[in-house]
């Protein structure tokens, strides 16, 4: 089967979670079938990035992501566009340039839209069924849920009830739709089309490359890998250094935090100053720093999917310290394949006791490994979207 794949993010490196599920999962289809890939990309692309794409693919093509903000008069003309402002104010003429013409000379089988924000696209070229992959709309409503003040809570809603309506619209003709987690699908089939196929393609870990002999574990030292440019990190950040490592510290006087991933000095200077803490920035692969961690903590609030984060840290057998938001959607059971907390004191409490116990941290290291072997390895992810597509496509 001839697959054009859609793509909003490139996906080289593979260095967060969005560009990890995107190349697992062109791997896994590119084992069946012959798949073409058109991908936004965030920065310029390299040569040798897109070689080591035309491994996997048939075709690569690549255009910069582009937006311009939307003008007052666009703004308020969103109370009777379909639209939502978002689709129009990153609307990429040049992608759907590109989409035209590879649909004209591949004569495509099947369309798989990654993620909401190429979904329009995929809806716009005719005659050629397509599958929505992650869809994910949980965050919307968590922001209606957490907004203040009646104006910006009537706001958030107006903002939910127009995404949800033009999902719905997308939805309408499409093939299947795939989500990361159970709550997104409940989410979903809320107002889906009742015909259309949902199913849950979770997100993994590459259990294959994270077995490797990546050294002793340094004790006292705990890591976070996330970027502080995102949000939810940034406020999970906020939370742990203001409120739980203080008291992680007493407890534990030389524990050490590795902070990883992008942060701008103004994300930095807004939060708290304390000994112990090290940003490294951004690193090519987290990987030995992870697995040499005594813990990974993922004090979590806010966001949405699942946390390849936290998936990845057990693959590479180094135990979790999570909020039950950090490991939502993940079948893991606190106590048995991590520990899960959600007060502050909670937290510390938790943390300082995988510091001081290491037949404890063993046993989780053992039994987390062992169950992202068996439930989230990305080849068995593979061959679920494999296999829907297949399903699908027969009916």
């Amino acid at each position: 089967m001839r697959i054009l794949a859609l793509s909003s993010w490139w996906p080289e490196p593979p260095d967060n979670g969005i560009r990890l599920r995107i190349t697992h999962l062109l791997r896994a289809l590119a084992r069946e079938h012959e798949v073409h890939l058109i991908a936004l990309s965030q920065r310029p692309v390299q040569p040798e990035e897109v070689q080591r794409l035309e491994q996997v693919c048939a075709s690569v093509r690549a255009t910069p992501q582009r937006g311009s903000p939307l003008t007052r008069t666009g703004i308020m003309a969103s109370l009777w566009l379909p639209e939502p402002a978002s689709v129009r104010a990153t609307w990429n003429l040049e992608f759907e340039r590109l989409l035209v013409e590879s649909a004209a000379s591949v004569r495509p089988d099947l369309v798989i839209a990654f993620e909401f924000a190429t979904a329009p696209y995929a809806r716009r070229l005719t005659g050629v069924p397509w599958v929505l992959e992650a869809l994910e709309v949980a965050h919307l409503l968590e922001q209606y849920i957490r907004a203040g003040h009646a104006g910006r809570r009537l706001r958030s809603w107006l903002t939910w009830a127009k995404h949800r309506r033009y999902v719905k619209y997308l939805l309408s003709n499409c093939l299947a739709c795939t989500t990361p987690s159970s709550r997104e699908q409940d989410y979903i089939r809320a107002f889906a089309p009742r015909s259309l196929p949902i199913t849950v393609v979770p997100n993994g870990a590459d259990v294959e490359t994270c077995a490797g002999d990546w050294g002793e574990p340094e004790p006292g030292t705990l890591i976070y890998p996330g970027a502080l440019t995102y949000d939810a990190n940034h406020d999970a950040m906020a939370f742990f250094l203001g409120a739980c490592f203080p008291l992680i510290r007493a407890g534990f006087p030389d524990v050490r935090l590795r902070i990883t991933g992008k942060a701008e000095p103004e994300q930095r200077e807004s939060l708290p100053t304390l000994e112990g803490v090290e940003f490294t920035g951004y690193v090519p692969d987290v990987r030995p720093v992870i697995a040499r961690s005594w813990a990974e903590v993922v004090p979590l609030r806010r966001g949405g999917g699942t946390r390849l984060k936290v998936l990845e840290a057990l693959a590479l057998g180094t135990p979790v310290v999570s909020t039950s938001k950090g490991i939502e959607g993940l079948d893991l059971d606190h106590g048995q394949h991590i520990l899960v907390a959600d007060s502050a004191v909670d937290f510390a409490e938790a943390t300082l006791r995988l510091l001081a116990e290491p037949s404890l941290r063993h046993r989780l290291a053992q039994t987390g490994r062992q169950r992202v072997r068996e439930r989230y390895d990305w080849r068995m992810i593979g061959r679920q979207l494999n296999d829907l597509i297949r399903e699908v496509t027969r009916r």
